[in-house]
């Protein structure tokens, strides 16, 4: 019987970018061979240290990537986030603990530089809880069937005054970054965007190797001549029997920064000659899209599912970075296996403010790390927890204690996949 050979875990170089990469679309089910035009801007994304290779001699076997990223908390403060992506283990090095030790390397050293939280998108569900990763977020997706809606197709301006422009690629790089600064300062569990991110959304850099094709952007201005809104959306041409129209407009992203905006977004989409479906792309799940349709059961739910993960690191600064509507205090005792933020906390939180502090005193509620990173954006219930047997009460009651504190009148929210 041939001997394994030992796999090392590191971070790569430069000269091992382009065999990490293989690595990286075999594990995603994509041709393994990387473009050159893909890869020079993967090369972009290349921060030394913080893409790590499982390497079983000289060939890459897994892959680990994170990089820095600013995440919103509830009250519109920021927390200094380690964005976790691009992890992958060859199907050949399955149930080798590749994943656990790129990992524990990475949240050690996210901790030693002093970020407060985790971050991921979960391809699959099991694997990251037992990392302390908890679904903080839910995404939505739905697709409006627009005959139904009951909107008058012969809609052709906002009724608020402002207007609906197409407008280009040039034109989303320079308004998009200040738009979404404003969405973000309103809504938690949204994260930042880079540079790149934008210029990958407008042609001028190809993430994925597949010929660039220009999607439609189009951008709301209010009456008073501000830019609220920005769309991004694609149309295919699907024709039906009789020359009957069955096309779809497919919404890649879209910002609203006022109600009236997105109103004015999604009526405008929804009016599109030809068009007969509109399909929403990532949102809330409590969007306002529905009921901005005359008939909201037009709108109908393609896809709903866990979104951002969150990985506490420290419990005292991520309890004290959002705020509180209401007036409480708890004593939370978190079981964190790996060792970085556990232990039992003092958490007193009002409007003013909030304190969070080691404390001896018994404690009221005991959870995983995990379920706090779950709870933590105001999206979960602490008393849903504790009857699926996923938190403990101490004290009777302590559940609804902490959900009167944590939960929020509108839910969290990531737009983004990272």
């Amino acid at each position: 019987m041939s001997r394994r050979t030992e796999i090392d875990v590191r971070p790569i170089t430069e000269a091992e970018f382009p065999d990490w990469n293989r690595a990286l679309n075999t594990g995603f089910l994509q041709p393994p061979a990387v473009a050159e035009e893909q890869l020079e801007a993967r090369r972009r994304q290349f921060v030394p240290g913080r893409s790590l290779g499982a390497f079983d001699g000289d060939r890459c076997v897994a892959t680990f990537r994170s990089f820095d990223q600013e995440l919103t908390a509830v009250g519109g403060g920021t927390v200094r986030a380690d964005a976790v992506s691009n992890v992958t283990v060859t199907a050949t090095h399955r149930r080798r603990g590749l994943l656990t030790r790129m990992m524990a390397q990475d949240l050690a050293a996210a901790k030693e530089r002093g970020d407060v939280v985790a971050t991921l998108i979960a391809a699959e569900y099991p694997i990251y809880g037992r990392y302390g990763f908890g679904p903080a977020t839910t995404m939505t997706e739905w697709a409006v069937d627009v005959p139904r809606a009951g909107l008058d197709r012969r809609w052709a301006a906002p009724e608020d005054g402002g207007r609906i422009d197409l407008v280009d690629g040039e034109d989303v790089r320079g308004l998009g970054p200040g738009l979404h600064g404003w969405l973000r300062r309103e809504q938690p569990g949204a994260v930042s965007r880079t540079e790149l991110w934008w210029q990958a959304r407008t042609g001028v850099v190809n993430m994925n190797g597949t010929p660039w094709t220009e999607p439609y952007y189009a951008m709301y201005r209010s009456a008073d001549g501000g830019v609220e809104g920005l769309a991004s959306y694609r149309t295919d041409d699907h024709w039906g029997d009789a020359k009957q129209p069955l096309n779809t407009a497919t919404v890649e992203w879209l910002i609203g920064v006022t109600p009236a905006a997105e109103r004015a977004l999604w009526h405008y989409l929804c009016s599109i000659d030809w068009v007969q479906t509109v399909k929403s792309g990532w949102r809330s799940p409590d969007d306002l899209l529905p009921h901005l349709l005359p008939d909201p059961r037009a709108a109908r739910i393609t896809t709903q599912a866990d979104w951002l993960w969150v990985r506490i690191l420290d419990v005292a600064r991520a309890l004290t970075a959002r705020t509180y509507e209401g007036q409480g205090s708890a004593v939370l005792e978190v079981v964190d296996r790996a060792g970085l933020t556990g232990g039992r906390w003092r958490l007193e939180a009002g409007p003013d403010g909030a304190s969070c502090v080691p404390t001896t005193e018994s404690a009221h509620l005991v959870l995983d790390v995990a379920e706090l990173g779950a709870l933590w954006l105001g999206d979960a219930s602490a008393v849903r927890l504790a009857a699926l047997g996923r938190v403990r009460e101490e004290r009777a009651g302590a559940a609804r204690v902490v959900d009167a504190l944590l939960r929020t009148s509108r839910r969290p929210w990531c737009p983004d996949m990272f």
